[in-house]
């Protein structure tokens, strides 16, 4: 026996609103829409993280791992103040203090006249022959 339909309800249903027992198509793809706008916001915001070191690729060698240990702490520890930091480190270049201070030392030793040190690669290549 079918229950009699309240003269008030409308007789004509929207298309959202399903039968009972079928599939209910828009809370599937609300589910579809819903993962992938969570996916996608993921890889958005590890791209945007990664920005400082991205910049930072294409300096120093020191640089580039001072700043990637800043992003990585930052996106550990939602240090915030650590990931601007680094994309302000990523921007700045850094002055090379190190080849005035061996051009001095290559200098002093050529005024004592001391013999000027190999240099590192032809003491690690001398080194492999030994062996």
């Amino acid at each position: 026996m079918m229950a009699a339909l309240n003269p008030s309800a409308p007789h004509d249903l929207p298309f959202f609103i399903t039968a009972p027992g079928n599939t209910d198509v828009l809370m599937v793809v609300a589910t579809i829409t819903l993962i992938g706008a969570v996916l996608l916001a993921g890889v958005f915001f590890l791209h945007i993280h990664s920005l400082p070191e991205r910049l930072a690729h294409k300096g120093q060698k020191l640089q580039f791992e001072l700043v990637a240990v800043m992003c990585l702490l930052a996106l550990f520890t939602h240090a915030h103040v650590l990931w601007v930091a680094a994309l302000l480190l990523a921007f700045i270049d850094l002055p090379d203090f190190l080849a005035p201070l061996n051009r001095i030392a290559r200098a002093q030793e050529k005024l004592a006249g001391l013999p000027s040190p190999k240099p590192e690669a032809e003491t690690r290549a001398e080194g492999d022959h030994h062996a």
